[in-house]
């Protein structure tokens, strides 16, 4: 078994014992991304701007792998609050297009750092 690690500066550094991604047989398996911006390592207190980060995030890792959001096969979102789900569904709409990745949302007591939203993602090459 051969997996790669990745690691850029395009995505916040890991905040743990993980690796921001690996990639396997074409497979990619990003890490969760909060809203830490990864030029200062700091993350706003509201939920867009959070939210608006982590697709920053997610397009650093993208771009280091030299793939695209058209490569997305599957996103896994964490909420504090399902009551924000509808920002999710609007981020998706500007982020995305047709047709779009398998998602799935759950609600969770708490994130890492105090956020509010956390994406992981899913993606392959082919």
């Amino acid at each position: 078994m051969k997996k790669n690690i990745i690691a850029t500066d395009l995505a916040p550094k890991a905040v743990g014992t993980y690796s921001q991604g690996v990639e396997y047989n074409g497979v990619y398996y990003f890490s969760g991304q909060i809203g830490i911006n990864p030029e200062t390592s700091e993350m706003s207190k509201d939920f867009q701007e959070q939210l608006d980060q982590i697709m920053k995030n997610i397009d650093g890792l993208l771009e280091h792998c030299k793939i695209t959001r058209e490569h997305i096969l599957k996103t896994t979102i964490f909420l504090t609050d399902l009551g924000q789900f509808s920002k999710v569904n609007e981020a998706y709409i500007n982020y995305f297009s047709d047709p779009y990745p398998a998602r799935s949302c759950v609600e969770v007591p708490a994130l890492p750092k105090g956020a509010l939203v956390e994406i992981e993602v899913i993606a392959a090459k082919g």
